[in-house]
């Protein structure tokens, strides 16, 4: 299977997938590399050990031919959160992805925006891999305005998602999880996200298609949607008319503008576990192409078969070539589980834990043969990126405690710069040197320039009310800063979310 291998998103974005069907839904700056997983699992239970506190108690099911989204609406979204991603200034790039740059400059940083949902009171939240992937800083901004800096916990790149942690003091509103396995083409879904960072925007749409191939075609079984999804919905939940998240919105066509994916929910929840344990989640993999035995494929090969995966594709030095496997054999049961299809076989093998034996059953020449094949870990695409590579394929650390808790430097106003910068004299406060590119200044747009003039209130005049004031930051408590901004001649108040101490 040839994955996606490129993407690019900007102000115009469009994720190539074969012949650029497909694009990605972060807005705008990132880029698409997905990849669906297992069967499902519990959806009542994402991982165990952890506490769910739902928004509100699920919708009734609705009458014949009556959906309130309305009440849907109400009900989850305090559970869905804005993601804002930032990383430094480089001209090395993820694998996959283009990066929005401030003007022409090289070491400027690249930031955007997706969407999420806390599946866990103690604010644990799902998104997509493609928005944070290959950035130093994911900021949270949930429902009643409050903003975090997330810790990411683990990631799939195959399947595009990853799992976020916040440090909630109070249990937070939780989106229940639903069984997309039930869905039925027709059904009503609506979704929930922050649109071209409109935060909060509800579409409703059906169902239009189930098990669509978009990106991998051993792998995909991705939901199509006509309701409306576009950059920045990236990481928000399709939701169902009882108020349960089937999916996670993931890309949209770039050629229709009524045509979304969505990842299903039960897929995710099946490797949330391991996104939490290990930080990475890794499949069986035997290395074979495969398709499935079609009456007319049966006739022309005589294979003995009706139903099954056919094998048309070895790949050297893997499992099914170390095992014996060949050319035209069918895969017709897996550990006495009934194969049926090529699907059937991917998804069981992805599901097995690498380094394990399956017990292959196999028509040959219309014999039926047992191979035992040791599985190997399902090697990453190269789309997925670099990370995904490393043995802790998590985002890089983002502090920068150079420059301190905010992320910025300054010194104390001289008359050479109030000169140089043409500042009114009735200004004071403390010159901003330097701003972290991917820092919490940054990001609450302070930029090299500004004068700071007061921190909570606090008047800024010496070097000294500045170290006070830092030493006066609570945890994970965000700041108000005022500055004066000397090309619009106005004062700006702005809120920081500070780094952790060191």
């Amino acid at each position: 299977m040839t994955r996606l291998t490129s993407a690019i998103v900007g102000l115009a974005a469009v994720v190539s997938f074969l012949l650029g069907v497909v694009v990605a839904t972060t807005r705008p700056d990132h880029a698409r590399s997905v990849l669906p997983a297992r069967p499902n699992a519990d959806a009542a239970a994402p991982f165990s050990g952890t506490t769910r506190t739902e928004v509100s108690a699920r919708p009734a099911a609705p009458a014949a031919g009556l959906v309130d989204f309305a009440e849907v609406a109400a009900g989850l979204n305090q559970a869905v959160v804005k993601v804002d991603a930032a990383t430094r200034g480089s001209d090395e790039r993820p694998r996959g992805a283009q990066r929005w740059r401030f003007g022409d400059d090289p070491s400027a940083p690249r930031e955007g925006s997706g969407s999420g949902f806390v599946i866990d009171a103690s604010g644990y939240i799902l998104t997509n891999y493609h928005v944070i992937e290959g950035v130093d800083r994911v900021t949270i901004t949930l429902g009643d305005g409050r903003t975090f800096r997330a810790t990411v916990v683990g990631i799939d790149p195959a399947l595009d998602v990853a799992l976020l942690k916040i440090p909630a003091r109070e249990p937070l509103p939780v989106a229940p999880l639903g069984d997309s396995a039930t869905l039925r083409v027709g059904e009503w879904v609506c979704a929930i996200g922050n649109p071209l960072e409109y935060v909060h925007s509800v579409t409703v749409g059906v169902v239009s298609f189930l098990g669509r191939k978009v990106f991998d075609q051993s792998l995909d079984a991705l939901i199509q949607t006509d309701a409306g999804i576009t950059f920045g919905n990236s990481g928000g939940p399709l939701i169902n008319a009882r108020g349960e998240v089937v999916g996670i919105t993931t890309a949209i066509s770039a050629q229709a503008a009524n045509i979304g994916f969505a990842i299903p929910i039960s897929q995710v929840v099946a490797v949330l576990p391991q996104m939490k344990r290990d930080g990475r989640v890794s499949r069986g993999y035997i290395g074979v192409g495969l398709t499935n035995v079609t009456p007319a494929l049966q006739r022309a090969l005589e294979l003995g078969a009706e139903r099954g995966a056919l094998v048309h594709d070895i790949s050297p030095e893997t499992p099914a070539e170390r095992a014996g496997l060949r050319l035209y054999d069918v895969v017709v049961a897996v550990d006495g589980h009934s194969i049926q299809s090529d699907d059937d076989l991917i998804r069981y093998i992805s599901g097995r834990p690498p380094g394990t034996i399956a017990s292959v059953e196999i028509m040959r020449d219309r014999e039926r043969r047992t191979v035992p094949v040791k599985l190997t870990e399902r090697p990453v695409q190269e789309s997925a990126g670099n990370l995904s590579r490393q043995s802790n394929p998590l985002v890089r650390p983002a502090a920068a405690q150079q420059l301190g808790p905010l992320g910025l430097s300054v010194k104390e106003l001289d008359a050479a710069t109030i000169a140089r910068m043409r500042l009114p004299l009735s200004i004071q406060g403390l010159f901003v040197t330097e701003v972290d590119p991917a820092g919490p200044a940054r990001l609450a747009r302070l930029r090299t320039g500004h004068v700071l003039l007061e921190i909570n209130r606090r008047r800024m005049t010496s070097l000294a009310d500045f170290r006070a004031a830092m030493a006066a930051l609570k945890p994970n408590e965000a700041v108000a800063v005022l500055i004066y901004d000397q090309p619009s001649d106005q004062r700006v108040l702005a809120t920081i979310l500070p780094d952790p101490s060191s």
